[in-house]
Parts: C-alpha cells; structure tokens; sequence
C-alpha cells in the first residue's frame, strides 16, 4: 500500500478512537486519556494507538485494563467507519513522550540553575595573570632625556 494512505488512515483511526474513548466507551477505570499518536503499518493490518494518561500511576494501570477489556468494541467501530476489507488489529501503547518532556524540562532547569551560579561566581572576579599578558619592547629612558636637553 501506499505509505501516505496508510498516514492517513492513521489520523483517522486517532480519530475514531478519541471519539469513542470520549463518548462510547463508559469504563469506570478509563481515567484522563488522550490519544497522541497511531500508526498503521502499510499492508493496513495492524495499527499502534500511542496514548497518555493524566494521573497516578495506578490510574494508567487501570486505564491500561480498560483499554485492553475495550478493544473489540473500538477495533469493530474502525472497521465499520473506515470501511475497508479487513480491520486492523488494534495494540494500545502508553506513550512515554510526557516523561521524556518533563525529564527534558529538569534537565534545562539544571543547566539554568547552573549557569545563574556560575555568573554569580564571575561577577567580581578577576584574571589570574596581568591585565595585559603581551610583551612589549622595552623603553629607553634615557634617549628621552637626551632629547630634551
């Protein structure tokens, strides 16, 4: 198949499940989804439902269980709206990319954190060596002299 079809398709699929997770599925453990991410391979068999989940980590455990119990109910609706000769199975992965993000965001604290310490040490601080470290030629004192007189 044609890789922008199956992109595509991809979207769609986001959609369908966004849609059904917000309105059909009525799943007391289904905590604050929200679908990031899908990817369907491109003989359209198989599709990968990135997700996140705003909680405890409890929560995206028993969110991850719902959404597992859930699955033939939204593999057979994406079928039905998508219309094409075989469904995709569908695999729901919990999405890593806010704790990358947040690992990320730490991370830039640190090195923000770092750099105001270091301008704080530099302020009154001083070269180690003479101001100005080239040599210059000597001067004699005494032709100055001689020329006066």
């Amino acid at each position: 198949m044609d890789a922008a079809r199956a992109r595509k398709l991809a979207d769609r699929i986001s959609q369908i499940v966004a849609e059904m997770l917000e309105r059909r599925i009525k799943d007391p453990r289904l905590g604050f989804v929200t679908v990031t991410e899908s990817r369907l391979t491109n003989d359209l068999r198989e599709a990968t439902v990135y997700y996140t989940v705003y909680g405890t980590d409890a929560e995206r455990a028993d969110t991850a269980a719902a959404l597992h119990s859930a699955t033939g109910i939204i593999r057979s609706e994406v079928g039905r709206q998508l219309g094409l000769r075989h469904t995709p199975s569908l695999e729901f992965i919990a999405d890593v990319l806010p704790e990358n993000a947040h690992r990320i965001e730490e991370l830039v604290s640190q090195a923000l954190h770092a750099d105001t310490e270091l301008a704080r040490v530099r302020e009154g601080a001083s070269y180690a060596g003479d101001p100005d470290p080239y040599r210059k030629p000597a001067e004699d004192d005494d032709d100055e002299d001689d020329e006066d007189e």
